[in-house]
Order: C-alpha cells, then structure tokens, then sequence
C-alpha cells in the first residue's frame, strides 16, 4: 500500500478541493398534476411517469400481478399431485390392515389345533 512520505498541506488540500461544488437538482413539472419533481422520477403527488399510471397513488392502478395471473390449470396439477401419495398410503393402510386380519385368523386355527 502505498504511503504518503509528507504530510499534504492545507493549500494543496484545499485546491484540490476547490471543484467540490453542490449542484441544484434538475426538476419538471408533472404534466398529470403540475407538481414540480425531479427528473426521471414518478410524481409524488399523483403517481404518474410520462403520462403513464406506474404507482398506487395514481386512479387506474392495475399490478402486474393481478393483470398477468397464471392459469388455473396450473393449481390443479399440485393438487393432483398431492392426492396421489395420499391415495397410495390408503391402499398400503389397507393391505396391511388385510395381513394382519389373515394373521390373527391363522393364530386363531393354531390355538384352537393345539
């Protein structure tokens, strides 16, 4: 890293700062409204840019999300795919429920051969 061998005077520092200038912002007027906002921006007051409706504050507001909804169809194939392991687990419930129903009937034929 490199490192200053002398300390910078207060007049080298100074011209060199000489060019730090604060600047007045560049503004409009709203064309929606007549409010004065800075250039480039939606409006404040009335939600509007260029002439377009792009915020909440603005009457006609319509969000992407609602505008471009996916499909239904879309929600019904989770749901079908969340049914489809339920309906295994039933049959596998009843399978097992059906082997243990023939074990206890085989225990019973022992028991009563003994």
């Amino acid at each position: 890293m490199a490192v200053p061998k002398k300390r910078t005077g207060a007049s080298a520092q100074g011209h060199r700062r000489a060019n730090w200038k604060a600047t007045v912002p560049e503004t409009t007027i709203c064309k929606n409204c007549g409010e004065i906002i800075l250039t480039h921006t939606v409006c404040e007051a009335c939600g509007q840019y260029k002439g377009k409706v792009v915020s909440r504050k603005a009457e006609g507001f319509v969000e992407e999300a609602e505008a471009k909804k996916p499909a239904k169809k879309a929600k019904t194939t989770k749901k079908a795919k969340v049914e489809e392991p339920v309906a295994q687990t039933v049959e596998n419930t009843e399978v097992k429920e059906e082997t243990t129903a023939e074990a206890t009937e085989e225990n019973k034929e022992e028991k009563t051969e003994e």
